[in-house]
């Protein structure tokens, strides 16, 4: 992982760290290492806010990572796509949610139930 901070990354950069986070929550999950796993979103939303900060076209390099290997990258980078790509973020939660690699199928089931309910506005 880079010692940059956000703000000094490249959008492939920061995309690239994006996923590396998401590998490492999975590890997080797999041990029940819930500090880890909480650190490391905390990442990953400071990867996501400073995307935002750069427009539209920077969030739609998350979509890069729908297909990923990984199944907690796929989830987190469709989560955080909803607002600029909902379509296509929807399409990915779906096959996260039909993959049925637990526990990340369970939550992409969660967040489209969620979205379908009007409880998760997306933003």
């Amino acid at each position: 992982m880079s010692d940059l901070s956000p703000p000094d990354m490249t959008i492939k950069e920061l995309v690239d760290h994006f996923a590396e986070n998401g590998v490492a929550q999975d590890q997080a999950l797999l041990y029940d290492e819930i500090e880890e796993f909480t650190r490391l979103y905390w990442q990953m939303d400071a990867i996501n806010e400073e995307l935002k900060s750069r427009g539209e076209e920077a969030r739609l390099a998350l979509l890069k990572l729908y297909g990923h290997p990984n199944m907690q990258v796929r989830l987190a980078a469709a989560v955080r796509t909803l607002a600029v790509a909902p379509v296509a973020a929807r399409h990915e939660l779906e096959a996260v949610k039909n993959s049925r690699h637990y526990p990340q199928a369970g939550d992409a089931a969660s967040t489209l139930g969620s979205l379908a309910e009007g409880r998760f506005k997306p933003i």
